[in-house]
């Protein structure tokens, strides 16, 4: 009996350690690579040492390329004064039928303590902070303070400080601009405990000076040994080599997620870490995807 009693609690500690490993597993390789995805959308996966572990995912979008078409998640208005129920980055791009989408706006509640006590989980409602417009339809008025990709019914994109043009058929808000006009923003000084100057998931959206190039920048983070994250002074002087013309920093951390339609399921792209745990995938407020033409043909990557 005494041998079953331990063999039983060796299997339950190593259980655990197991799925964990098989996570780790399915990250994507730290190598460099660069393939076109669809006629029109390029991706890059940069694999780098310095400062320290680094992976770094960019998607860039030829906004002119036939049969492009951005979509923001629509809001879900209730009587309880919440904007829309959570849902993962996954679960949005399959349920609007998109090819490839990435994370959104900042939003509230959203708490962990640990892993039976977090919010949101999916179905859990949630507020957007900032803009949010849907197909035309306003969602969420503008905030102060609150940058805002603004995309317009000619499929050209624009950053404003918080409210879009008349006329905007998608926006989504992020947190700071932190390039505009070529030129870096200045970034406040960091307060207490703030994740700005700390190396950390990033995720943002950049544009050319004409508005017809759209970029898609996600940073991996909080996983030792694989990818540390960046600090927003990092990424800019990044984003400022790649010549952006402008750039907004989205919600990051946990949320910090890019997926792709493969098939009739979903593929992650970076490694999202949620609850401390790789490869698993937060229940978010907002998300931004891409449709393409029905005649265009997918690369795996």
């Amino acid at each position: 009996m005494p041998r079953i009693f331990l063999s039983s609690a060796i299997a339950l500690f190593l259980f655990p350690l197991v799925i964990y490993s098989g996570l780790l597993l399915r990250r994507p390789p730290r190598t460099a690579q660069q393939k076109q995805l669809f006629p029109g959308i390029t991706y890059q996966r940069i694999a780098d040492l310095n400062p320290r572990p680094v992976m770094m995912h960019i998607v860039t979008i030829d906004l002119n390329a036939p049969g492009i078409k951005l979509r923001v998640t629509p809001g879900e208005p209730g009587d309880d004064g919440k904007d829309i129920p959570a849902q993962t980055t996954s679960e949005f791009l399959q349920k609007h039928q998109l090819q490839l989408a990435i994370n959104g706006s900042f939003f509230y509640p959203c708490y962990f303590n640990h892993f039976w006590d977090f919010v949101p989980q999916r179905g859990d409602r949630v507020n957007v902070i900032g803009q949010l417009i849907s197909d035309g339809i306003l969602y969420k008025e503008g905030r102060p303070g609150w940058g805002v990709l603004c995309v317009s019914e000619s499929a050209g994109v624009s950053i404003a400080p918080a409210h879009c043009p008349p006329n905007t058929r998608e926006a989504i808000a992020g947190r700071e601009i932190i390039i505009q006009n070529g030129q870096p923003v200045a970034i406040a000084k960091p307060k207490k405990n703030s994740d700005r100057h700390k190396p950390y998931p990033r995720t943002v959206v950049a544009i050319d000076r004409l508005g017809e190039k759209l970029w898609f920048i996600l940073v991996d983070g909080r996983q030792r040994n694989y990818s540390a994250g960046l600090t927003l002074p990092e990424l800019t002087e990044i984003l400022l080599n790649m010549g952006v013309d402008a750039a907004l920093n989205l919600d990051g951390g946990g949320s910090t997620t890019l997926a792709i339609a493969d098939g009739k399921k979903t593929r992650l792209l970076n490694s999202p870490i949620d609850a401390r745990i790789p490869m698993r995938e937060r229940a978010i407020a907002n998300h931004i995807g891409i449709y393409t033409s029905p005649q265009s043909s997918h690369q795996k990557p």
